[in-house]
This record gives C-alpha cells, structure tokens and sequence, in this order.
C-alpha cells in the first residue's frame, strides 16, 4: 500500500460526509414514513460502508483516497469514461429517488415476499464485503478508468482479484439490484438492472484499454478468466 502523506483534509472528509447522508435522508423524506424499516436497515448499511471505507482509507491508503477524490475529466481519464461516469451520477440519483416513492409514498409495486427482502439484504452484505476487500487489495482502484502512470500502477491478481477481475463491479451490481428487493421496489430493481448493463459496458472498455496500456494485464486475463461471476462471464 502506499505511504505517501493525506492530501485529503479534515474539512474536505467533512463535508464528503454531509454530502453522502443527503442519500439516506431523502430515502426516508421520500417515503413519507421516518420509521420504515427496511430503509433504516439499508440507510445505516450504506452510513456504516461508507463512514468505514473513508476511514480505512484515511488511516491505511491515502493515496487511494486522494485517488478516488479526484473529478471526472481529469487526469488521463478517457474521454468515453467521463460519458460513462455521469449516466451512472444521474442513474444512481434516479434509482435513490424512485425506490422510496415507489415502494412507500405511492406503492406503485406490490410488496414483495419476506424471502425477496432477505436475499436483498444478503446481497447487501456480500456488496459491502466486496467493497472493503477491493480497497484493501487493490491500491489503484481509481473511480475512473485510466493507467495511473504517475502512481506506478501495477496489476494485482491478489485477495478477491484472484477470483474474478472486477469484484468492485460486482459489489456495485450487487448493491444496485439488493437494495431495492430490500425496500421492494419493482421499479428500482428495473433501474438497478440498467445501471448494471452500464457497469458491464464499462467493464468492456476498461479491459479493451488496460490490455493495451497496462503491462500484464493480458497475461491477468489468461489466469482470471471471469469478469464478474465465477465460471459464467
């Protein structure tokens, strides 16, 4: 991991914070019921991913952090990317808004049965899982797709890049499609699966470019063979 000093201030970390409880917040304003269950449950899971993923980083990766604060367009960020980047901003926004309103303000979907909201919340737990094990495996998961020649950047084949080539996709997915079972919200799912064809074009592109510019990542390909999900894609 690397060493290098914090360039990322008490200050900035505090208002990254204000920021990401909107999402929570407007989950429960939306729904019209401060005391929905099921969007406590998903409100504090994403506080907790959150709030421990920032500080992991803090204390153990600050280049990482100083890496994942940087904006779209930036750097070398290739330039379909920054396309790429927004739709997911406004689809997440999208999803975030629709799923209390459908599942509770209007109940434009049918409650799903408990088994649904369950493997919903399970998925909840493998996302998060996912997520902290690709910060702590890989110190060049940078939010867009580019070589980090400045950082040295190397191929890692370790932890949970020794299972399949993207894991943080895969917590992604899993967070865009549980999370809506969870609260039960059809159409949230229906949102989650698009942005989820949105990861998977990504993924397309970000292969297409490191195999060109990365040293090694073909031979990676050649011993990771899946993408996302063991032994189909």
């Amino acid at each position: 991991m690397a060493t290098e000093k914090n360039d990322v201030t008490p200050v900035k970390l505090l208002l990254t914070a204000l920021y990401l409880l909107i999402f929570p917040a407007l989950i429960l304003l939306l729904s019209g019921d401060w005391l929905w269950i099921e969007g406590w449950i998903f409100d504090i899971w994403f506080i907790a991913l959150c709030a421990t993923s920032i500080i992991y980083l803090y204390r153990h990766d600050p280049a990482l952090l100083a890496e994942r604060y940087k904006k779209p367009g930036t750097a070398n960020q290739k330039g379909w990317d920054k396309y790429v980047v927004y739709g997911l901003v406004l689809g997440f926004i999208l999803w975030i808004v629709i799923m209390p309103l459908d599942a509770k303000r209007f109940g434009w979907s049918a409650a799903p049965i408990l088994p649904v909201r369950v493997f919903g919340g399970i998925g909840l737990l493998y996302s998060s899982f996912l997520f902290y094990r690709a910060y702590k495996d890989n110190t060049f998961l940078s939010p867009l797709v580019k070589v980090q020649t400045e950082r040295k950047q190397q191929v890692v084949s370790t932890g949970v890049y020794a299972f399949v080539r993207h894991p943080m996709y895969l917590g992604g997915i899993l967070l865009f499609i549980g999370t809506p079972m969870l609260l039960g919200s059809l159409y949230g799912v229906l949102i989650g699966v698009l942005l989820s064809l949105l990861i998977v074009a990504r993924i397309i592109g970000e292969e297409r470019m490191l195999v060109k510019e990365l040293e090694g990542y073909a031979d990676y390909k050649k011993k990771v063979k899946y993408r996302l999900i063991p032994f189909i894609w």
